[in-house]
């Protein structure tokens, strides 16, 4: 595990460069989070691979009960403690997660998650979303890195963002600490999993969805992309 992108997540790191930078990005996911859920009433979500979802309880004020699942131990703990008093808030480890039965969803979000997944165990696990969503459901795949983009779209996104939200000097002390860093280091050696559109659309056809391309991204990377695709 330590040699891995669960590793890195299960552990202290610097992707947020302070505090502030950390509170800005889980507003702007909760927000885009929010803006394309349905309106059905007493929606059952599931954040898949939510990372530390500190706007979580928002969302759960607006659906009938929100599943968070993040494979890291550590942030499942983080996750329990903070949102113990939000009773329609189930934070889920790998056992909770796999209990979770057929057609017993309305929406899986996953955001920012499949760049750091072999790009051999993505197919397995659609197929897996899939069946935990009812016919009509929605599948949320948001923050895809396509092929063409590199670091220099993701520093430009960063600096783009602290300098809009007041921590600019944080984030450029945070490139420098980057650079040194074993985050760095990872990406050299593991890299991200990227997806063309086509790509995506297919593995996701080939999963039992119906794909559509978004205009915009979800969150603040405007060259990834966002793909809504409903469960057919």
């Amino acid at each position: 595990m330590t040699d891995s992108w669960l590793g890195f997540w299960n552990r202290p790191h610097s992707i947020y460069v302070n505090e502030r930078h950390l509170r800005v990005h889980c507003r702007r996911v909760a927000d885009d989070i929010l803006s394309v859920l349905p309106g059905e009433p007493g929606l059952r979500v599931l954040d898949y691979g939510c990372g530390d979802a500190l706007d979580a309880d928002r969302i759960a004020a607006r659906v009938g009960r929100l599943f968070l699942y993040d494979a890291a131990p550590a942030v499942q703990a983080r996750l329990r403690k903070r949102f113990a008093r939000v009773p329609n808030i189930t934070v889920l480890d790998d056992a909770g997660l796999a209990a979770l039965g057929e057609a017993a969803l309305d929406v899986i979000v996953v955001f920012s998650v499949i760049q750091y997944l072999p790009r051999s165990e993505l197919p397995a696990l659609a197929r897996d979303w899939r069946r935990r969503l009812r016919p009509g459901g929605r599948l949320i795949v948001a923050d895809i890195i396509p092929p063409e983009v590199g670091m220099m779209a993701d520093i430009r996104s960063l600096l783009a963002t602290a300098s809009a939200h007041g921590f600019l000097l944080a984030a450029l002390a945070g490139l420098v600490a980057t650079f040194f860093s074993d985050y760095r280091q990872l990406r050299q050696r593991l890299g991200f999993a990227v997806y063309s559109e086509t790509e995506i659309a297919a593995l996701l056809n080939a999963a039992g969805f119906a794909p559509a391309l978004q205009a915009r991204n979800l969150g603040f990377h405007p060259a990834r992309r966002t793909v809504i695709a409903r469960a057919v």
